[in-house]
């Protein structure tokens, strides 16, 4: 079985993309069209379906990093801000889109929620969300749609 790490993550997150768009696993709200995708963004993206190529992206994130919370993604996405003269700073990147993206693949079953709970000689798991059985069933099956051809 290949891991989802030694798959390459623009086909995996294209193919991704397509499959939540083309099944309606989740849904691109009406205020995403006018919405930058963070501070540091001048402008909207571009591309038609941005939040379904952000969400397949959060979706990898999410099985890669194992229980990622939306501040952690929020650091991921982020980048640096330009303003003017002044020297860049580094901006985290928006979390309304991050989280309504979570809420609608909690809704669809693909992740949930995990506590910070202790497990033991004061270890705590972190917290934030993780794959669902559900989820990882659909990451296997886009693996393997991309491994299964190239291998021909």
């Amino acid at each position: 079985m290949v891991s989802i790490k030694e798959v390459d993550p623009e086909i995996f997150i294209q193919k991704l993309a397509e499959k939540l768009k083309n099944e309606k696993i989740i849904t691109q709200p009406e205020w995403s069209y006018f919405v930058k995708t963070g501070v540091s963004r001048e402008r909207p993206p571009e591309q038609d379906d941005w939040w379904y190529i952000r969400a397949a992206s959060i979706l990898r994130r999410i099985a890669i990093d194992g229980p990622v919370g939306v501040s952690r993604l929020r650091t991921y996405y982020g980048s640096r801000q330009r303003r003017g003269s002044q020297p860049e700073r580094f901006r985290k990147a928006g979390g309304k889109i991050i989280r309504t993206i979570l809420q609608q693949f909690e809704k669809a079953g693909l992740v949930e929620q995990v506590k910070n709970e202790p497990t033991g000689k004061k270890k705590y798991i972190r917290k934030g969300r993780k794959l669902t059985k559900q989820g990882e069933k659909l990451i296997n099956e886009i693996i393997k749609s991309i491994v299964k051809p190239s291998s021909n």
